[in-house]
């Protein structure tokens, strides 16, 4: 995947994991928007796999095979948890029992509570279903602040299973408040400020940058 304008590019290579850095406003929901065609980009060019999708209807690139998991736990609080699941796998004919299976391996709770109302949820479980509904039509999944009010028990788990998502060859564009956890989980990283990029690195020299640390984790500089 590759996202271009007039004044930056990048890039998210197959198989890897690569979050979007920056404070509020600086452009990275917008970016993910853009590239699931929630948001028309003014200029500039997005390839997903060679070709262009900037412009095209959200429910063809979601057809392409990109999945996104919006801000917010947004589930359809009227159907049961599988009925969230199968429009996940909307691209294809019937739902692959691969991905269902795969999926609740990942999820159990969600397999306990196939039968129930996702709006019953918890807010952690409604969370669990937003990212698992994502990856169902096998797509390259683009994830939205996943531990956003969330307990840190709950955190740490889903992290795990998005790490866990990564190793089974799912690509990943990752956008987290939590920036030290985001960079220990991603092989790259960009940093946005006011919807352009100042800096790119592999995720572990983001991590030991000290304007990182001092801008994104709450330290001093040294």
């Amino acid at each position: 995947m590759c996202l271009t304008d007039h004044f930056w590019q990048f890039l998210v290579r197959e198989g890897e994991v690569v979050t979007l850095l920056g404070a509020n406003g600086a452009g990275k929901t917008t970016a993910l928007h853009a590239v699931s065609g929630l948001l028309r980009p003014r200029g500039g060019e997005i390839r997903f796999r060679g070709v262009r999708v900037d412009g095209v209807p959200p429910h063809e690139v979601a057809g392409l095979g990109i999945g996104h998991a919006p801000e917010g736990r947004r589930v359809f609080p009227a159907m049961t948890v599988r009925e969230n699941l199968d429009m996940g796998a909307y691209r294809f004919r019937r739902t692959p029992r691969a991905e269902l299976d795969r999926v609740f391996a990942l999820f159990p709770v969600l397999a306990e509570r196939r039968a129930q109302e996702a709006g019953t949820l918890s807010g952690g479980e409604q969370q669990m279903l937003a990212i698992g509904r994502a990856p169902m039509g096998r797509p390259t999944l683009l994830l939205d602040e996943p531990s956003m009010g969330l307990a840190p028990l709950v955190v740490a788990q889903i992290f795990d299973i998005v790490r866990e998502i990564n190793a089974q060859g799912t690509t990943v564009l990752l956008v987290e408040q939590n920036a030290a956890q985001a960079l220990r989980l991603a092989d790259r990283g960009y940093v946005l400020e006011t919807g352009s990029i100042v800096m790119s690195a592999p995720a572990a020299e983001l991590l030991d940058d000290p304007r990182v640390r001092a801008a994104h984790l709450g330290e001093a500089a040294r």
